[in-house]
């Protein structure tokens, strides 16, 4: 059996690049996510489902379908779910339709290779994909069209941002708009540069919020994913962020922005450097970014994505305002329980003392900081909140900040009937047990940290 040789990465393209003499080089609930909806934890029988069609470090032949409750914890769907007819697959942008179908669109060859088309394919599921069409970019002396990504407009219009460079310089690329110009997106406008980010830009992904356009783009000198804003789709466009404006680093690019539940605005990017896949989180519409994390499970196997974020049916049902015990999934002897302010895991039976079964016992509330999350109450009215990462209950203040501690959004657990519960302002850090204590952890992406984190919720001891 052979065995394929990894897909060529840019990281190849630069070190060829860097071989050249200096003289030879020239150095200067959609994708969009629309509008100003305010973001909310899923209705009770409701999830979130973000989704990702990457194509794999090993192979630029094939991709995979990934999908995931909280935007950080990705799971398989389907291995090798399209491969195209002909050519290549690589930096695959998905988005679903009005007509209710999924759409991808991607480059269709290596980084050797002449490359003037961007493929099409589409599926009812997510799971099977059908062959379009691949699509010459009409731009005169085109040398390679790279890197396309959906944006749907708030007008309902759907677009195409792609990277394109010439042949008169086939290394030095600048982001064009593609228009549909008809709703089964086989006809399209002719490109229109985007104006104000300049040349040596690729990877542009744009994200409207109110009546602005933000744009992030890899500079492809400095090697940095730079921002900027406009109040066109096309521009002009004012870039505002350079250099290592958000703590991201160096050789990152690929960046996709979705919005969580929790309100905030995550970003994703491919950390081609050093082979892992990035997220950071803006909580000040992208003015300040957290500390770079990797994403768990995909790292070092995914390559360039965008993300979808739909609400679909089957999310965890849990009514409120009545009395309730946690059982955990994978110690099913062991229950949440209050010691000395603390939420820990003892064992708790029929034969164990009132007060401990008291002390097992909470209310089932709407969220303090989201309705649609959930916020637990002990017996004397104190609520559960995280501090320094451990579980304790504590009287409400009344500040945003404790309502957000205490607020946490219902994941589907492990085990039947069993619910997670991430943290709200912690986005993929769970409630597990450690040590039978109760803390919130980021996610590990394994079995074992799910089950850790898995409790289903029975009648009352108290």
């Amino acid at each position: 059996m052979s065995t394929r040789p990894p897909a060529p990465s840019r990281r190849a393209l630069l070190r060829a690049m860097a071989a050249l003499p200096a003289s030879a080089l020239v150095l200067g609930e959609l994708p969009g996510l629309l509008g100003t909806a305010s973001a909310a934890a899923p209705a009770s029988g409701s999830a979130t489902r973000y989704t990702i069609v990457p194509f794999l470090n090993s192979n630029d032949g094939t991709v995979n379908v990934y999908q995931s409750d909280d935007a950080t914890d990705f799971r398989l769907v389907q291995a090798s779910a399209y491969t195209p007819p002909s050519n290549r697959i690589r930096d695959a942008s998905v988005f679903k339709h009005t007509d209710g179908y999924y759409y991808l669109t991607y480059t269709t060859h290596t980084w050797q290779d002449v490359s003037t088309t961007i493929g099409f394919a589409r599926s009812s599921d997510r799971v099977n994909w059908t062959f379009l069409y691949d699509y010459t970019v009409p731009i005169t002396n085109l040398s390679r069209a790279w890197a396309p990504e959906w944006f749907v407009d708030s007008d309902g219009s759907v677009n195409v941002i792609v990277s394109c460079s010439l042949t008169s310089d086939e290394w030095i690329f600048t982001p064009y708009v593609l228009k549909a110009t008809n709703s089964a997106l086989t006809a399209w406008s002719s490109p229109v540069a985007l104006s104000g980010i300049g040349s040596n830009h690729i990877d542009t992904y744009i994200v409207k919020v109110g009546s602005t356009y933000h744009a992030f783009t890899k500079n492809e000198t400095a090697k940095y994913i730079e921002y900027g804003t406009a109040s066109s789709l096309t521009g002009p466009y004012t870039i505002t962020k350079t250099g290592d404006w958000a703590g991201w680093g160096s050789y990152r690019e690929g960046p996709s922005v979705i919005q969580l539940d929790n309100g905030g605005w995550r970003i994703f990017f491919d950390g081609y450097g050093d082979g892992n896949y990035y997220y950071s989180d803006s909580y000040d519409t992208f003015a300040t970014w957290t500390t770079p994390k990797a994403l768990p499970s995909i790292s070092g196997t995914a390559r360039h994505f965008t993300v979808i974020k739909e609400t679909v049916s089957g999310g965890p049902t849990l009514t409120k305002n009545v009395t309730r015990s946690f059982q955990s999934a994978n110690y099913t002897t062991r229950y949440w329980q209050e010691q000395s302010s603390l939420l820990n895991l003892p064992v708790v039976t029929s034969s164990s003392t009132s007060a401990e079964k008291t002390a097992s016992t909470f209310t089932v509330v709407a969220g303090l900081a989201d309705s649609n999350g959930f916020s637990f109450r002990d017996a004397s009215g104190n609520y559960l909140r995280h501090y320094d990462f451990r579980g304790r209950f504590d009287a409400n203040d009344g500040t945003s900040t404790f309502a957000k501690d205490a607020t946490f959004i219902a994941r589907t657990g492990t085990a039947s009937g069993s619910i997670r519960w991430e943290s709200y302002n912690y986005p993929g850090y769970y409630l597990r047990h450690y040590n039978y204590q109760l803390r919130v952890d980021a996610t590990a992406g394994t079995d074992l940290f799910r089950q850790d984190g898995s409790f289903v919720p029975v009648t009352a001891w108290g």
